[in-house]
């Protein structure tokens, strides 16, 4: 299956000034899979290295330190020769900085080896960051992926088309229908892949039992018990948090008597990995509008849609027939979606309890309200309320609907959101 991020990795090889690249991401997104299909389509042979418990791997990058000899030493352990330009070389599964470390000498001084690192853990990159690597996040497929591993390319376009001029797509009930079978599948690739050969999202659904048995793998290397027990309550807790009406993460709902302090670092860990996303109250706006945040007010959102979809035990007739559930879903598909594009999350909430989804501030510095339509509601003036009370001129609603504008406000079919990380 095609991905976004294989575009960037041509780039990369073909970057005069490529270093060691770096790819994190939670477990089951598909980073092997794609560095290692990357490496056999653009290069004469790939050495690869697992990295985990790999003591023979680890005292070569502990001991060498000029590049000859690594390579080297590589190149027998591998079993694989080594050419400059013509090898790529993959070290998976990376959490020892004595790896890493060893390493940075390839971005240090001018070479010809081209290396791929991947990781599972985000909160490497603080152990592991430095001048000698290039970067990249990998994520969940999203709707655009899903619409070209399922040969609908054409519909691709024709809903780019329209996000661009603003004009009606003409199929979109037909968008509708993919992106509901996408909600339900998720974004995980083996669940795609599932889907599209079997035509059956129940078949995913062991796969999702899988990427929360991962996600508490990685839990479970935690060093204290009682964050290991925290987190995994703070897990799964969060379906339960979204089916309030108040979405506000509540402590009081883990456990009676909970309190912040007792979890803040079960928290931390679940958003600082990636596989729960937080996005903060804000009460005003100013730039940047970070430092608007209310660090106690927060809701918590999950990483992928056939995630939470597993973990709030749904069906397609429940989910397509129960609009509050799938107002749940549309939200955390939201949130999904501006992350991936490479923004904070945040929410707006007035004295008066008026609520708009998400506020995010663009690269140019333009503050964009973006308000989730719900039908339930007849008329929402929380948006207008905003808008006229920070001076905001742009603003966004993520509707069921096609796309329209209102009173100067952009309507966006929940099917586009992909297109908005090329735009805003």
């Amino acid at each position: 299956m095609e991905r976004k991020i294989n575009s960037y990795l041509k780039r990369w090889k073909k970057d005069v000034t490529r270093k060691p690249l770096l790819i994190y991401g939670n477990k089951q997104v598909g980073k092997t899979y794609t560095a290692l299909k990357f490496g056999e389509e653009e290069y004469k042979n790939v050495a690869y290295f697992n990295c985990e418990n790999n003591l023979e791997l680890l005292n070569i990058l502990r001991k060498e330190k000029t590049i000859d000899k690594i390579i080297m030493k590589l190149s027998l352990l591998s079993n694989e020769t080594i050419m400059t330009n013509d090898t790529l070389i993959i070290f998976d599964n990376i959490d020892d900085v004595d790896i890493v470390n060893g390493l940075r000498v390839f971005g240090k001084f001018g070479n010809n080896y081209h290396i791929i690192m991947i990781t599972s853990k985000k909160e490497n990159l603080n152990k592991f960051k430095g001048e000698e690597f290039h970067y990249k996040a990998m994520y969940p497929m999203d709707f655009e992926e899903y619409l070209l591993a399922s040969d609908n390319a054409q519909l691709v376009e024709f809903i780019k088309t329209s996000f661009k001029n603003n004009t009606p797509m003409p199929f979109h009930s037909v968008a509708l229908e993919y992106f509901d079978e996408f909600i339900i599948t998720g974004g995980m690739p083996e669940a795609v892949n599932i889907k599209i050969s079997e035509k059956n999202s129940l078949l995913s659904i062991p796969v999702y039992g899988k990427v929360l048995d991962s996600y508490k793998k990685e839990i479970g290397m935690l060093d204290n018990l009682i964050d290991i027990s925290r987190c995994n309550e703070v897990l799964d807790s969060i379906p339960f948090q979204l089916q309030k009406q108040n979405r506000k993460f509540q402590y009081g709902l883990i456990k009676l008597g909970s309190r912040s302090k007792d979890y803040d670092k079960a928290i931390s860990f679940l958003h600082n990995n990636g596989i729960a996303y937080k996005c903060y109250k804000i009460s005003e706006v100013k730039s940047p509008i970070s430092s608007c945040k209310d660090p106690e007010s927060f809701k918590l959102y999950m990483n992928d849609t056939g995630v939470l979809f597993y973990q709030m035990h749904l069906n397609s007739y429940k989910y397509l027939n129960d609009y509050k559930l799938k107002n749940i879903i549309y939200e955390n598909c939201i949130a999904i979606n501006l992350v991936n594009a490479g923004y904070g999350l945040y929410y707006y909430q007035s004295e008066g309890k008026a609520e708009v989804s998400f506020v995010i501030q663009t690269r140019a510095g333009r503050i964009i309200p973006i308000e989730l339509v719900d039908k339930n509601v007849s008329k929402s003036k929380a948006l207008t309320l905003f808008m006229n009370k920070f001076g905001i001129k742009d603003a966004i609603r993520i509707t069921e609907d096609n796309f329209s504008i209102k009173k100067g406000v952009r309507y966006i079919p929940i099917y586009a959101l992909f297109c908005l990380a090329d735009t805003l």
